[in-house]
């Protein structure tokens, strides 16, 4: 994307993530209203994914966000069934993800989704 704007000469190669790191600074600083990102955490694991959806969150303040994510699974059942494995893969990283989506103080549990 930076060869192309200035040229072989000019421009300089980097990699996804970098231009994953551009686009949300861009995002971040961008004087606009609303903010959608496509796919912006895409070469991270869940765990990850949602500390920097956390931590950007935080830092666009009072603008709209959209944030369009695609996660495979990892194991085989229902989401009832996987929820109740406590040491599973799924369970791990459906928390990590539920409690991005939960109210400050609220306890995300099994309990709840019976």
């Amino acid at each position: 994307m930076v060869r192309e704007q200035w040229g072989e000469e000019h421009g300089i190669d980097i990699s996804g993530g970098e231009e994953q790191k551009i686009a949300l600074a861009r995002a971040i600083y961008k004087d606009a209203p609303i903010v959608v990102l496509d796919e912006p955490t895409a070469a991270l694991d869940p765990i990850s994914e949602f500390e920097v959806y956390s931590k950007f969150n935080e830092m666009i303040g009072c603008k709209t966000a959209l944030f369009v994510s695609h996660r495979l699974l990892v194991q085989l059942g229902t989401h009832l069934e996987l929820l109740k494995n406590s040491t599973g893969t799924y369970f791990e990283l459906w928390n990590a993800q539920a409690q991005y989506y939960a109210e400050k103080g609220e306890d995300i549990s099994l309990n709840e989704i019976n």
